[in-house]
């Protein structure tokens, strides 16, 4: 670590959890982050601030106007650009020590698990349940831990799925296939800081996994009411039938 370095992450570096060793890891770490939307953006500009080493980051979509009243790595500018490119300019400028590889694609299952044998922790930022699935199953397969988020209207959740975990739930222990596909923010709407919320959140939880900090949300699922900003836990039994991880021998 250059002088530089220990300056930029010298705030972090004095949590007697973290200390110079975390922060090695962070920097040794790579993250996948799928979507870079309203949960994508402010977890990848965290991520980069924080000091992660690699970030790559996948979206197959361009910047709209819409967007821009949440995704907060996309500005006026970028309106009509790739998400990737835009995203990748933002997250240089906070942190250009760190690696961007932008990927404009709608990653395969194949591409996946192309990806995650290189990948410390994979993020779930997209907006659809078919990626969603496809993503679950490939970090399942490779054994990379999953953090998922997504949120809607005034609500969030968030929670983390790690396959090096025997007692861990995966995504479809929690939901199957068929479920819902219209439950996203173009059909339903999002209050602009949920996404905010929930995307921090899911960097905080990456970084605890890579370096090894505190206790992670692994078996729990976490809910955002905004309207009362309340949250709510709930516990996350594995499903000894789940077609995703049962079936991998997880």
């Amino acid at each position: 670590m250059q002088d530089e370095e220990l300056l930029r992450y010298s705030r972090q570096i004095m949590l007697p959890e973290m200390d110079i060793a975390g922060q090695q890891k962070l920097l040794d770490a790579t993250v996948l982050i799928v979507g870079m939307g309203g949960l994508g953006c402010p977890a990848a500009m965290y991520l980069a601030a924080a000091g992660v080493g690699h970030l790559i980051i996948a979206d197959d979509d361009t910047v709209e106007l819409t967007n821009l009243q949440r995704q907060i790595a996309h500005g006026q500018q970028d309106i009509g650009s790739p998400k990737v490119e835009s995203a990748r300019q933002t997250l240089l400028s906070l942190n250009p020590h760190v690696r961007v590889t932008a990927l404009k694609e709608r990653l395969s299952p194949e591409r996946m698990a192309e990806l995650l044998p290189g990948v410390t922790v994979a993020l779930d930022a997209c907006d659809n349940f078919t990626t969603r699935f496809a993503l679950n199953q490939a970090c399942v397969n490779a054994r990379v831990p999953l953090v998922s988020g997504a949120a809607i209207r005034l609500e969030g959740q968030v929670a983390v799925f790690d396959a090096r975990n025997r007692e861990s739930p995966c995504y479809q222990c929690l939901y199957r296939l068929g479920d819902d596909e219209q439950t996203n923010c173009a059909t339903n709407g999002v209050m602009a800081p949920v996404v905010g919320i929930i995307g921090a959140v899911q960097a905080m939880e990456a970084i605890k996994l890579i370096a090894g900090l505190g206790e992670t949300l692994t078996g729990r699922l976490l809910l955002l009411d905004a309207r009362s900003l309340r949250w709510r836990e709930l516990r996350l039994p594995r499903d000894p039938h789940c077609p995703a991880c049962a079936s991998a021998g997880v």
